[in-house]
């Protein structure tokens, strides 16, 4: 069995270290580029705190009903039956968690080669031949290699630790924000920031929306928690409580930063910067300190890469252990009590996908998916009210039944504009999710196969039992 050994500041730690990466020091620029008026630009982020708050609580309730390994494949096979949890778990390892871990480990190790010019990705250390073609090979990617073997390695070695270092990681990341708070507002201001500013002429309507999309993005991540449901002490209070106070803990700091930004910088300007947090920091302490927010980023995206390798590996074990992905990802270490074989594999791809610099194109295709699976746990919320009335709930969704309506709204929202804004991404991501159909349909059959030959009173093949 996994050890239960996560408590509720652990699973804070998680929810914070799994939102805070990169984007709130670089992708933070969409939200005053679609929308230059600094009071919006706020509220905006108020918006998504808000927003990201109705998607914990439904989640929490999924997660304190089935508070075991896996979160959201169990949500959806519990609500929709088994075809939906595996391409959920499907779509995840072949894109939508390995790519992530891919990207944040290549994005890490650029972020020290302005430190370390070896890990730059401008810096090509070898080629790898392909056939008629040769694959160059940058020392960014060679840095994002070294990082996910160290971080899988920490994780099989043992929960405890692989969510120490998480956490102390994390802890580190918060105080560097505190400190650009603090700093950011005791300072005085660049420039004189125009809270009553009129509202764009044109365009309103689609600014908006666009702005809405970043914050969010920026917002992402608060779910993870759940995947590890079977590791924590008391998940019926620590997951929701634990999850809520890490999402309530990053809008306070978002907020307060993007004031800090509005403080050293014009709107205008800041929506063209391609490194917010080290423009902000630039226009209000100098270059030197501009220097450290590049440090921080570094932290940030590495602490993120680290939430993921812990986080996401629960998905695929109980997938395995239901007969529906690669049998030897079924075990548990027998010592280190982890999920050892999926962590392994977990890490093997997402090493492929940072060398075959797909990751970024891949994660474009999946955008679509990853909220349509969003829309449908959150109505899986309703079903399983209807169908599991009896099923223990110790915690219930605050405002239900609006909360999971305005997080199932919003998902649909992400859902719809991806088929307006990118049909063909979209249509990929489609295309990458079906190609689970006959991988469900094999791996179902072998199961049914597996299972009437290990039936009693048929004949069962001695080393066949004894290792699995």
């Amino acid at each position: 069995m996994l050890l239960r050994a996560l408590g509720t500041w652990d699973v804070s730690l998680i929810t914070i270290g799994m939102i805070v990466g990169s984007a709130i020091f670089i992708a933070a620029s969409i939200v005053p580029r679609a929308m230059p008026q600094p009071a919006v630009v706020i509220g905006l982020w108020c918006i998504g705190g808000l927003l990201s708050l109705a998607g914990v609580v439904t989640y929490s309730e999924l997660g304190t009903m089935f508070p075991e390994a896996g979160g959201q494949y169990h949500f959806l096979k519990e609500a929709y039956g088994p075809l939906w949890g595996f391409l959920f778990g499907w779509t995840s390892f072949l894109v939508i968690q390995s790519g992530a871990i891919a990207y944040l480990a290549v994005a890490s190790a650029d972020c020290l080669g302005a430190f370390l010019p070896f890990f730059r990705s401008s810096h090509e250390v070898a080629a790898i031949p392909l056939g008629f073609k040769t694959l160059p090979v940058a020392g960014s990617q060679i840095g994002a290699a070294i990082a996910i073997i160290f971080l899988s390695a920490l994780n099989y070695s043992g929960l405890r630790e692989g969510s120490l270092f998480q956490n102390a990681i994390t802890v580190i990341k918060v105080v560097s924000l505190v400190a650009l708070v603090v700093f950011g507002l005791v300072v005085r201001p660049a420039v004189e920031t125009p809270w009553h500013a009129a509202l764009p002429e044109q365009g309103l309507v689609g600014g908006l929306g666009v702005a809405m999309i970043g914050v969010l993005w920026c917002y992402d991540g608060w779910y993870q928690a759940t995947f590890c449901g079977g590791e924590i002490r008391d998940p019926g209070r620590s997951l929701p409580r634990g999850m809520l106070i890490g999402t309530i803990v990053t809008a306070a700091l978002y907020i307060l930063v993007n004031v800090v930004y509005l403080r050293a910088l014009p709107a205008i300007e800041l929506g063209r910067s391609s490194g917010i947090g080290e423009a902000a920091a630039a226009a209000l302490f100098g270059p030197r300190v501009a220097a450290l927010v590049t440090l921080a980023v570094f932290i940030s995206v590495f602490g993120c890469l680290s939430s993921n390798v812990l986080t996401a590996a629960r998905i695929y074990l109980p997938m395995a252990q239901d007969g529906l992905f690669f049998r030897s990802l079924a075990k548990i270490h027998p010592v280190h009590r982890t999920p050892a074989a999926c962590i392994v594999a977990q890490g093997a791809w997402s090493i492929v996908l940072a060398f075959s610099g797909s990751y970024e194109q891949l994660g474009t295709y999946v955008i679509f998916a990853m909220f349509l699976f969003h829309t449908a746990t959150g109505a899986a919320l309703f079903v399983l009210r209807r169908t599991r009335p009896d099923r223990p709930r110790v915690y219930r969704a605050w405002g239900y039944p609006w909360t999971p309506v305005v997080f199932i709204l919003t998902s649909l929202a992400f859902v719809i504009n991806t088929l307006i804004v990118r049909p063909i991404e979209s249509l990929w991501g489609l295309l990458l999710m079906a190609l689970g159909l006959p991988a469900y349909l094999w791996w179902r059959g072998t199961s049914g196969t597996r299972r009437r030959t290990e039936a009693p009173g048929k004949c069962i093949q001695p080393s066949r039992v004894s290792t699995e």
